[in-house]
């Protein structure tokens, strides 16, 4: 059966390939198709154009100077924080902390939350399906601490068994961090439920939500959650920069997690005050250009617009699942029944590291190996598995250059074409 065509949703989803410099060069003499987006998405020009700015006209460090430099670097910076404040639609500014990225935002909720919080006894609940950054810091905080770690399964579609959930959640939790989108599934959880079970025993809910903050609308007030942590490169945004959302009331409470300048209020030898929120949780010169490109792709993909984003993205996945499940020999692995634009499968007799390497001569490029899930590759009994994400820049042409490179693949290992 073919899979239908899709016609372009929006006239700005129709030219977005033009907007990321990168997507016109050519890989291995072919087109590159970029389907590596869960892993790092692409950056528009206007992203690349605001860092590049900030260095040419607004370079300085921030907060402690008082010349004119310092005090516009410093007016960029701010104004970066507030427009993802408004982006997550958090109720201040100062709820919004920059970090590295996820894996840091989360590390800072563990160590300066949670780990002097916990006691033997309690507990700390995550899914099966989390990134290794959801897991291996809360395996720390239960070494230091002396809790227990605990984890709700996965059923064979990749959806989580929420009669499981239910019967783990206890007294004894004291937090639940489970992610909104899987990045070895694309499964979306039902974040708003899950924060109300949590909450209904006491446990306060981080969610994890690299996966989902480039590809739907997220409000963190009406999902009610406690954190919400992201990265900025899974956003057409920089590396090395990101951001933790968290209640006021709960960041105000915490002690800092790294020591060092522009954290304190005062320094003395006998000990020493921290500086008010968020700037107790960001020691040192921060990413600035970051921020401020941060704050460029969020202009970017909103000028885009979230719903058309996910509209388009849905038709993508929905066509490359009937196009790829197709083919005869591969498996999806991964179907449950929301989903975002990841899509994870096997072909018969073919590794996946041989099939991306395969498809990466073809210049389609995917991720293959275990995408940092080890625990849920072990659920399903694989390795690890090839998966191809989807972003707002990618097409049907890239969906049929992914099917055909599939097809080669196993033609060579058929011993045809050699």
């Amino acid at each position: 059966m073919n899979a239908p065509a899709i016609a372009p949703l929006d006239p700005a989803l129709a030219r977005a390939a033009a907007d990321f410099p990168i997507l016109a060069r050519p890989v291995r003499k072919r087109r590159l198709v970029y389907l590596d987006n869960a892993a790092t998405t692409q950056k528009p020009a206007a992203v690349i154009e605001a860092e590049a700015t900030f260095y040419r006209e607004s370079n300085a460090n921030i907060h402690r100077g008082v010349h004119w430099l310092s005090q516009r670097a410093t007016e960029l910076y701010d104004a970066a924080r507030e427009r993802v404040q408004h982006f997550m639609h958090a109720a201040r500014p100062e709820e919004i902390v920059f970090t590295r990225g996820t894996t840091e935002a989360i590390n800072l909720v563990a160590q300066a939350w949670v780990r002097p919080r916990l006691g033997p006894g309690d507990e700390i609940l995550v899914t099966c399906m989390e990134h290794h950054s959801n897991i291996v810091p809360w395996q720390l905080v239960c070494e230091q601490t002396g809790a227990t770690l605990k984890v709700v399964p996965v059923d064979e579609r990749g959806q989580l068994e929420l009669e499981a959930l239910d019967a783990l959640l206890g007294p004894r939790t004291r937090l639940f961090a489970f992610t909104h989108v899987s990045n070895a599934l694309g499964t979306v959880n039902p974040v708003a439920e899950l924060v109300r079970r949590a909450h209904a025993v006491g446990a306060l809910a981080l969610v994890d939500g690299a996966q989902a903050v480039a590809h739907q609308a997220v409000d963190v007030q009406a999902l009610g959650c406690d954190f919400y942590a992201f990265s900025g490169h899974k956003l057409y945004g920089p590396t090395g920069i990101g951001a933790l959302y968290g209640r006021f009331e709960l960041l105000d409470a915490m002690g800092p997690w790294q020591g060092g300048g522009d954290m304190i209020r005062t320094v003395r030898f006998e000990g020493s005050t921290w500086a008010d929120v968020p700037q107790r949780f960001e020691a040192g010169t921060p990413n600035i250009a970051g921020a401020v490109g941060l704050a460029a792709a969020i202009d970017y993909i909103e000028s885009v617009g979230l719903e058309a984003i996910a509209v388009h993205e849905h038709a993508l996945l929905a066509h490359a699942t009937e196009a790829l499940g197709a083919v005869s020999g591969v498996r999806l692995i991964g179907t449950a029944a929301h989903k975002a634009g990841i899509l994870s499968f096997l072909v018969e007799g073919i590794h996946p590291h041989d099939l991306g390497t395969i498809l990466d001569v073809e210049g389609v490029a995917i991720r293959a190996g275990h995408h940092c899930a080890m625990p849920l590759m072990n659920r399903f009994g694989i390795p690890g598995t090839a998966r191809a994400s989807f972003a707002l820049y990618n097409d049907e042409a890239d969906i049929a250059a992914l099917v055909a490179a599939v097809r080669k693949a196993q033609q060579l290992f058929r011993g045809e074409g050699r």
